[in-house]
């Protein structure tokens, strides 16, 4: 692991820890986010996003254990599902109290999604010890950024701290599946 992805890193950490705003190369396109327990920092972001309030943001969980901690109802299926993604996929599920509640959908539900193979999300993820929320890093209603040339320069002056962490990757990255669990252990796809 290279010095500088290592400062990323820690200088992601160190932001989210002061309760602030970060812009970040997520799992799948580029996002904001913050501590996902915080929910002044959650209000800060849905502000500087300018998204209503009524519209929920996914949170990035490090493993199954920090999954359970942001869900009221676990899928017993959970790891035969994470074993069996092709790709990111966000769990729909009801969310717990441990949530900033200013992050919850008008039905109780949170969308969590365990970052498996992206080393820097995971890593962050990790050393904040607490879920990191994920929304693409763009004005509500605009299209989702999946390089970092696409980001709103609104959203870069506004963001608390901007991750240096593969701002010149040219291959574009789209939104994860997204999947509600239902009370029998089906899964609804809401978005493939």
């Amino acid at each position: 692991m290279s010095n500088f992805f290592r400062q990323e890193v820690d200088a992601a950490v160190d932001a989210l820890l002061l309760q602030q705003v970060i812009l970040y190369p997520t799992d799948t396109v580029w996002g904001l986010g913050c501590d996902a327990e915080v929910p002044p920092a959650v209000e800060r972001l849905y502000k500087l996003k300018q998204r209503p309030p009524e519209k929920s943001c996914i949170v990035l969980v490090a493993d199954e254990v920090m999954f359970a901690r942001y869900a009221s109802v676990v899928p017993s299926h959970l790891v035969k599902l994470l074993a069996a993604q092709s790709k990111p996929t966000t769990y729909v599920v009801p969310g717990s109290r441990h949530l900033a509640p200013n992050l919850l959908a008008a039905d109780g539900t949170i969308g969590l999604r365990v970052v498996l193979d992206d080393e820097f999300c995971h890593k962050v993820v990790r050393r904040l010890g607490h879920g990191l929320v994920s929304t693409s890093a763009n004005l509500s209603g605009e299209p989702t950024p999946g390089l970092y040339s696409e980001v709103n320069p609104a959203l870069i002056r506004g963001a608390d701290y901007v991750v240096n962490w593969r701002q010149d990757e040219t291959t574009r990255t789209i939104p994860s599946r997204v999947v509600r669990v239902l009370d029998d252990g089906a899964l609804e796809v809401l978005r493939d």
